[in-house]
């Protein structure tokens, strides 16, 4: 009888933390993110959650054939996915061969580790569809293709550069569902898994000359990031610090460091020292300049200040 109770006693614990665990971990990711669903069995994780989502329209063009009119409203593909089914018009279908292009306004995306864009193309027939990405909406990079279900965007397989945040998505139907009352690909939502908020500010706002010590109004410059920062309550903010090409390199190098540590610095101050904020310092000096130091005008542009916000630490060593 008492080994019996003891067994017993064991497994209860044994439950117990396995549960505790498991919550420990669900918080971890879900502080900041969020997972939507996609089917009954399967969801997406958005580790920045509802920021993480286009909420502009630059363009639609419808394609023929044409939708019902009742799913042409191409503002259903913005903001957090809503699809509740096929009969309600919570989604855009572009028509054959039709186009898609919107902005993140609050926001950008990266190619980052694992995943980078989730196109939420809803309804009974999984239609494909072009991705194409900008940085600019003039310049456009092909993404890759969404068919048969699978609307994940993993940038790295097209090489696409991991330095660049692209701002502007455009989906191009591909014909494959052309005869029905929602012709092409149906749309409800376009989140960046691997969304990033970035400001660059000219190290002449931040600092005097050569020095390190921020000036008094560089808070007003950094109030702006520290508004955004804060509608996010878990996340990953890495400091890149660059001069130009004047003086030593070696000096260069180390003015760029003592100025990125001395906004994040000011950063966790004004976050009051939030422990659910990780800090990255990288310190480049005057080895990655935008454009060619040869004039007074470019120096100026390469004396900059990169912060980025990006998820929580905690997500990519989830999915590794």
């Amino acid at each position: 009888m008492c080994t019996l109770v003891k067994k017993i006693t064991m497994r209860m614990l044994i439950l117990f933390l396995l549960i505790i665990l498991s919550t420990n971990n669900n918080l971890l990711l879900s502080q900041t993110g969020k997972s939507y669903v996609i089917n009954r069995h399967e969801s997406v994780y958005i580790p920045l959650g509802k920021i993480s989502f286009a909420d502009s329209i630059v363009n639609f063009k419808i394609g023929k054939p044409t939708p019902y009119k009742k799913y042409q409203d191409s503002t259903q593909a913005l903001n957090e996915p809503n699809y509740r089914s096929y009969d309600k018009p919570d989604y855009v279908s572009l028509g054959c061969k039709g186009t898609l292009t919107v902005a993140f306004k609050d926001n950008g995306f990266m190619n980052l580790k694992g995943n980078d864009l989730y196109i939420f193309e809803v309804g009974p027939s999984k239609e494909a569809a072009k991705i194409e990405i900008s940085e600019n909406g003039e310049d456009w990079i092909f993404a890759g293709n969404i068919s048969g279900g699978k609307s994940i965007i993993d940038l790295e397989d097209q090489n696409i550069s991991t330095k660049k945040v692209f701002y502007y998505v455009r989906i191009i139907d591909q014909k494959a569902v052309c005869k029905s009352k929602t012709a092409g690909a149906d749309i409800d939502a376009i989140g960046a898994i691997n969304c990033v908020i970035r400001l660059t500010i000219n190290t002449e706002i931040l600092f005097k000359y050569d020095e390190y010590k921020l000036q008094k109004s560089a808070d007003s410059i950094l109030a702006t990031l520290i508004t955004k920062i804060k509608k996010i309550d878990k996340a990953t903010i890495l400091v890149d610090g660059h001069t130009d090409s004047d003086g030593e390199e070696s000096y260069n190098l180390d003015l760029s460091d003592k100025r990125c540590h001395s906004v994040a610095q000011r950063l966790k101050l004004l976050l009051q020292s939030n422990p659910n904020y990780d800090y990255l310092i990288n310190s480049y000096g005057e080895t990655k300049p935008r454009v060619s130091n040869n004039s007074y005008e470019n120096k100026q542009l390469n004396r900059r200040v990169e912060i980025t916000i990006l998820p929580p630490l905690s997500y990519y060593e989830s999915i590794e």
